[in-house]
């Protein structure tokens, strides 16, 4: 689904990620752990195609989608959706026009984006939402906006990088347990960056840890990252 063959990236002459190879098989919940600084954030972005690689290839459902320097294709042709750590919800749109904001740049009819957006809201636990201030909404709230915005483009790859960071631990555990059931009744193939172990051993099928540009598997049971 997802390969990456000897990925480099540099940024102001430091070495961000060295030479990895990493692949994602379809489907599965995949976790990058590590701590600030690490280089796991950088996959994101370059597997979104946000970035291109210093050295090395990026390929998505075995297309090569960026190679040495070059983003051959550019992030709204990949099929790959993205939460951010600040989630990026735009404050002088409503609930329902953040969600339908990708839609309409797909240029999806009107009826059809509103029919989507009320059932992705519906989804992730906000039915009538459509109308609502972003604003005037709690961090949760937010958080299941960010991912209805994600998932109702119904793509084949979501990337989350530190979403419930900011979340108190209650709210936080009770996330995780939605983002996991959201991914297995929906079927996207999911990389989800985080520093914290307990919510990487919660989420993940599969755990990679990153530690200075480099990357190696971890059992459950021999993680670092705390």
């Amino acid at each position: 689904m997802i390969r990456l063959k000897k990925l480099s990236f540099s940024y102001e002459n430091k070495n961000i990620l060295d030479a990895i190879d990493l692949d994602v098989k379809a489907g599965e919940r995949l976790v990058l752990l590590g701590g600030s600084g690490s280089g796991k954030t950088t996959i994101l972005r370059l597997i979104a195609g946000f970035m291109a690689p210093g050295s090395g290839e990026i390929e998505i459902d075995a297309k090569l989608v960026s190679k040495e320097g070059r983003v051959i294709v550019p992030p709204y042709q990949r099929n790959v959706t993205m939460v951010f750590q600040d989630l990026a919800l735009w404050p002088h749109m409503s609930v329902g026009e953040n969600i339908a904001f990708g839609l309409k740049m797909h240029k999806i009819p009107a009826k059809e984006r509103e029919e989507k957006v009320r059932s992705f809201l519906v989804l992730v636990g906000l039915p009538g939402y459509e109308n609502k201030s972003v604003e005037a909404l709690s961090g949760g709230e937010q958080q299941r906006v960010a991912l209805a915005r994600a998932l109702v483009l119904s793509p084949k790859v979501v990337l989350m990088d530190e979403p419930l960071s900011s979340l108190d631990e209650a709210l936080n555990q009770r996330l995780r347990k939605e983002i996991v059931a959201l991914q297995e009744k929906l079927g996207f193939t999911l990389v989800y960056v985080t520093h914290n172990k307990e919510e990487a051993q919660e989420i993940a099928e599969r755990i990679v840890e990153v530690n200075n540009g480099r990357i190696v598997e971890r059992s459950m049971d021999t993680l670092s990252i705390h």
